[in-house]
C-alpha cells in the first residue's frame, strides 16, 4: 500500500529534490497519462549497504562478461529503455513529464546512469537520484541475460566508494530480494532517510570515463560498509 496524491503544482527539478528529502517520489499511471502522482509507500524498500548480496553465480558472471560498464554516458537511451515493455509489465509509468524532469536532474548532476554495453549496444542499465548521502534507485531494463544484475552491482561498488548511507529501491521485488532488498516501516524509513541525508555520497569517486572491470567492481560491492 502508498499513499498518493496528485502532483498539481509544477513540477521543477528543486521541488523534486525537495520531495525526496521528504520520503515521496512521483509517478505516472502510464506513459500516455500527462499525469504525475506523489508517492508515498507505507512500506518502503531499502537495500542496506552492509548487507549486500551477490549470489555466486552471479558473481562469476561479473567478474568474467565481456559486457562493460559505464556510468552518465547516455541519460536518454537508458531511460528510454527502463521505459520499454518487458516481461510481466506492458505498460510503464515512464511518461514524457518523467522523462523530461529527470533529464534536468540529470543536467545538474543529480541524477545518475550505470549502463551495461555490447560493444557499442547498450544492452541494460539503471537510473536513480542522488541527494546527500541518498541514492535513489528509479528504474532498471536488461536486453541480455543478467545485463541489469551487472549494472547493480556496479552501482552499489560506487555506492560504497562514494560513501553513501542509503540504497532506496522504493519498492522489493522477488528479483531485489536476492541482493538483500528488504521492506521498512514508513517511519523507520524516514529516521535512516534523515541520517544518510546528512552524508554527502560522490557518485564520481570511482572513475567516471572509463568502464570499471568486474573483478573490481565485485570486490567493491562486498567490501565492508561504514559510512
Amino acid at each position: 500500500m502508498a499513499d498518493r496524491h496528485s502532483a498539481f503544482v509544477e513540477i521543477t527539478p528543486e521541488v523534486l529534490l525537495k520531495a525526496y528529502a521528504c520520503g515521496i517520489f512521483p509517478m505516472a499511471e502510464d506513459a500516455d497519462d500527462p499525469t504525475l502522482y506523489w508517492i508515498e509507500p507505507e512500506k518502503r524498500g531499502i537495500i542496506p549497504l552492509d548487507g549486500f548480496h551477490v549470489p555466486g553465480r552471479l558473481a562469476r558472471t561479473v567478474r568474467a562478461t565481456p559486457l562493460e560498464v559505464f556510468v552518465n554516458r547516455d541519460f536518454d537511451a537508458v531511460i528510454a529503455g527502463c521505459a520499454e515493455p518487458a516481461e510481466g509489465r506492458g505498460r510503464t509509468w515512464i511518461n514524457q513529464r518523467i522523462r523530461t524532469l529527470y533529464r534536468r536532474l540529470f543536467d545538474r548532476g543529480h541524477c545518475h546512469t550505470v549502463e551495461v554495453y555490447h560493444g557499442a549496444d547498450l544492452v541494460g542499465g539503471l537510473y536513480g537520484v542522488s541527494l546527500g548521502g541518498v541514492f535513489f534507485g528509479e528504474s532498471m531494463f536488461h536486453r541480455v541475460r543478467d545485463a541489469s544484475k551487472i549494472a547493480l552491482v556496479h552501482l552499489v561498488a560506487r555506492l560504497k566508494a562514494g560513501n553513501y548511507g542509503l540504497l532506496d529501491t522504493q519498492f522489493v521485488t522477488d528479483h531485489l530480494r536476492t541482493f538483500g532488498a528488504r521492506e521498512v516501516p514508513r517511519r523507520q524509513y524516514h529516521k535512516l532517510l534523515d541520517a544518510a541525508l546528512a552524508g554527502h555520497g560522490r557518485f564520481d569517486a570511482l572513475p567516471t570515463d572509463r568502464p570499471l572491470s568486474g573483478r573490481e567492481a565485485i570486490e567493491r560491492a562486498q567490501a565492508q560498509h561504514r559510512p
